[in-house]
């Protein structure tokens, strides 16, 4: 999920040909040249030129993906839920959202790559912890959170859902995966942060049998 650095017309262009065909096709079975031939004009040297590699492209599209519909946006203002309920809800969000969580899918094979592995976790300490940090710290005023480890759990959390619950960096059977998600919970809830209720294993439930 790294920032735009590059000229945004070309790059839209790439990023929505590769949308397209990560969802049709999926991932590993799209090639650069595939992508090149959806645009129509550009060459293979300018996709590269804007683009080391696929992976690339999918990093950039997830961080373009999350930043058009970040769920903890979705939830900042709301004035009927306190910090924990926003908490949940941003799962919820992230959740129901098919398409990111389809090519959330397509990416998984990626985090056997070392450097994506690294851009990911500089992602989650840049993007997602101080996002968690806020709304902790938000259950925290208003009585809904009690830990006292909201910056370590902030942390945390992205940390094991994107590293831990990775079935292709930690492979794990359904029911292991379930098992993760209800320790997650426990501890969380130990922590002082129940995160994890019947909705939220619900969704764990789905998730797994889409996996």
């Amino acid at each position: 999920m790294s920032r735009n650095k590059y000229p945004e017309q070309t790059v839209e262009r790439i990023l929505d040909a590769a949308r397209r065909l990560f969802l049709e096709k999926g991932y590993e079975a799209t090639t650069i040249q595939d992508i090149v031939d959806e645009l129509g004009g550009l060459t293979k040297g300018a996709v590269y030129h804007h683009f080391k590699s696929k992976a690339d492209i999918m990093n950039a599209l997830g961080d373009r993906l999350f930043l058009e519909r970040d769920p903890f946006l979705a939830v900042a203002g709301r004035k009927d839920l306190n910090g924990l309920e926003k908490l949940r809800e941003v799962i919820r969000l992230h959740e129901a959202d098919a398409e990111q969580q389809q090519l959330g899918r397509e990416a998984l094979p990626m985090l056997k790559n070392p450097r994506v592995l690294a851009e990911m976790l500089e992602t989650n300490r840049r993007e997602l912890t101080p996002r968690f940090l806020r709304l902790i710290e938000e259950g925290q005023r208003d009585g809904s959170i009690s830990t006292g480890y909201a910056p370590e759990l902030a942390e945390l959390i992205p940390l094991l859902t994107s590293l831990w619950l990775a079935p292709t960096v930690y492979p794990a059977t359904p029911e292991g995966m379930l098992r993760k998600f209800r320790l997650i919970g426990e501890a969380l809830a130990a922590l002082g942060l129940p995160l994890v209720d019947e909705e939220v294993m619900r969704l764990a439930e789905d998730y797994v049998a889409r996996l």
